[in-house]
């Protein structure tokens, strides 16, 4: 039989992972693998013999950088033909001594090299060069070929063109995917399958990426895309670490040989291993087919789409977690730096973090002062301390082109809490002659995120490739001049899609339930978060400040008595005010959002411990 008659009765056995093997026998990475078919044939038979011991039914040959464009890197341009040759005459030799019909699959593997339109390499260019090796392949009597671990699927249809145009055997085309479940280039796997089945791939594959897990999630979808379908998976054995200078994957074999069935009953085709598996895997997964009941292609059932698709790309974030769950959320506000130095702000958000603040909200152009991108804050932040952020996006001074494409690079960079707001006008800052005109007000932005981006479409209604998953968070005054007017825009705001709301400093415990009592009076019940702002005062100078030139705050003469009092201890003061007032406001309030004055973090480090 040829392999589509044997994949037609069942589910075959590949091998597992070359180069591990090879790197085992101390083969350096910085080596040419493919080219010890030439110099050293016998470490290479060898694990060809150990994989069809385990049990393996189909191996792969050592040809997988076997082109001209990787093997230059080595010298060995010239040596495509005979270094192909040699691979599958090696497997073959394995074989026949084994006296066991096994098939030999001709390895094709990336250039190593981009191909337009995201590189110079023309496609015309990358399939004769893939056209070359399959030749070779081919001419030596390989028995099929596998195309693997490609991630541009440009490139690898220009080698599933290459292979049709230069041989008849059954073509493997498999591709992998990133930790988020999608090509290095974007693509999700539906695409991925019809996009393979559609340039003439026998048999769609999905390889290396991470462990079982993610690829039999992966393979649901590809099935489902694309249900006629012939299915290759060979999972890598999880996610490589570094352990002391080496390479390691946590899968075991017994682990293997679990998924091995799971496979199965997903509808794969032929299911092995990629890196980090070894003929032991090979060996557990082999025991599994045979102590579990024979199962046949066409009993497959398949899945239910809400079934194949009911794992989330993404969970929800710590914040919103913790708000749903109904816990007392701490977050506290920091500007960006004016400058290139980052030092001082990381040393205050790693303090804040070790007192216990849940998020870390990073203003972008504060007063509208010229500073650091709010985005690259939220990145260094989350990076090097560890902590989730909330970046404030303001509307003002971005149209609608700005706006989705800031909204993209947030998402890119792993900012999924969002503060939108109208922002500070250019007039009261560094540059009062900057235009700061802008298309969407608050409530428009909130629902173009929520209605738009996190379901997959931009404003026009073109589809972005993927939902996103922000956490949207607005503006809200609790003591406003106009409260008809307050309701009226925060019942705009949770109509478009609002997830909580950070409201101005507050310093009257009653200024909550005053609001949230009039907007439900209209519109029944307030079932979004609210997080009060907590600005703690440092001086009596500081809080007559606040209470008479800053519209909207109101701070009680009895709290600007007792700092005025207390002369030097203002500060202590400050702090004992607040955790007051946090104490007395989480009737109503979900959480708080605290200002840090004169980047007194010390003082915020000390409320969040009181009031934890």
């Amino acid at each position: 039989m040829d392999l589509l008659e044997q994949l037609s009765l069942g589910t075959i056995l590949a091998d597992g992972a070359m180069g591990t093997m090879l790197h085992a026998r101390g083969v350096g990475f910085d080596k040419c693998f493919d080219e010890l078919n030439l110099t050293n044939p016998a470490a290479v038979a060898d694990i060809h013999r150990e994989y069809i011991e385990a049990g393996a039914q189909l191996i792969i040959t050592n040809t997988f950088g076997a082109n001209r464009y990787k093997l230059k890197k080595h010298g060995f341009e010239d040596d495509v033909t005979e270094i192909n040759r040699a691979g599958v005459e090696l497997a073959k030799r394995a074989v026949a001594a084994s006296f066991k019909n096994i098939f030999v699959a001709g390895d094709v593997g990336p250039l190593g090299v981009r191909i337009a339109p995201y590189g110079r390499v023309k496609p015309e260019e990358a399939r004769a060069a893939f056209a070359e090796q399959v030749k070779a392949l081919a001419d030596a009597g390989a028995d099929l070929i596998v195309i693997e671990t490609m991630s541009d699927l440009y490139e690898i249809q220009e080698a599933i063109k290459a292979s049709k145009q230069t041989c008849d055997l059954p073509v493997v085309a498999s591709v992998t995917f990133t930790r988020d479940d999608r090509t290095l280039l974007g693509d999700e796997p539906m695409k991925v399958a019809r996009t393979l089945r559609d340039a003439g791939a026998d048999v769609i594959g999905v390889n290396c990426s991470g462990g079982p897990s993610q690829l039999l999630r992966i393979l649901k979808q590809m099935k489902h895309a694309v249900l006629d379908g012939k299915f290759w998976v060979k999972p890598n054995a999880g996610w490589p670490e570094q352990v002391g200078g080496r390479i390691m994957y946590p899968a075991d074999p017994e682990y293997f040989g679990d998924y091995a069935l799971a496979f199965r009953e997903a509808g794969a085709s032929i299911v092995g291993g990629c890196c980090g598996t070894t003929p032991l895997h090979i060996t557990a997964m082999k025991k599994a087919f045979e102590t579990a009941p024979v199962f046949v292609a066409e009993s497959i059932s398949i899945l239910a789409e809400d079934e194949m698709l009911d794992e989330p790309a993404e969970q929800p974030t710590q914040l919103a977690q913790k708000l749903s769950a109904g816990k007392f959320s701490i977050c506290v506000e920091m500007d960006p730096p004016r400058g290139l130095s980052t030092h001082k702000l990381l040393a205050g958000a790693s303090l804040l973090y070790d007192a216990g603040a849940d998020v870390i909200n990073v203003a972008d152009s504060p007063m509208a002062r010229m500073r650091m991108s709010a985005w690259a804050v939220c990145d260094l932040v989350q990076r090097k301390i560890g902590v989730e952020t909330t970046l404030h996006f303001p509307t003002r001074g971005r149209n609608l082109l700005r706006v989705q494409g800031d909204l993209l690079a947030a998402h890119a960079l792993g900012i999924r809490n969002v503060f939108v707001v109208m922002g500070d006008p250019t007039s009261i800052g560094d540059y009062p002659e900057a235009t700061d005109n802008y298309d969407l007000v608050p409530s428009g932005l909130i629902k173009l995120i929520k209605q738009g981006f996190n379901t997959g479409v931009d404003h026009s209604g073109t589809s972005i490739g993927q939902p996103t998953n922000f956490f949207v968070g607005a503006a809200l005054n609790l003591c406003p001049q106009d409260m008809d007017n307050e309701v009226k825009n925060l019942h705009r705001k949770i109509k478009a899609g609002a997830d909580f709301f950070l409201t101005q400093p507050i310093y009257r415990v009653d200024d909550g339930p005053k609001l949230i009592e009039a907007y439900e009076a209209k519109h029944g019940k307030l079932d979004k978060p609210i997080l009060a702002g907590i600005l703690p005062l440092v001086s009596g100078k500081h809080a007559n400040f606040l209470h008479h030139e800053v519209p909207g705050v109101f701070i009680p003469d009895e709290a600007r008595e007792r700092i005025e009092s207390a002369g030097e201890g203002g500060a202590k003061v400050g702090v004992e005010l607040a955790v007051e007032l946090i104490q007395n406001i989480k009737s109503w309030a979900s959480g708080i959002y605290i200002m840090p004055q004169f980047h007194r973090y010390d003082m915020v480090a000390e409320i969040i411990e009181a009031v934890k």
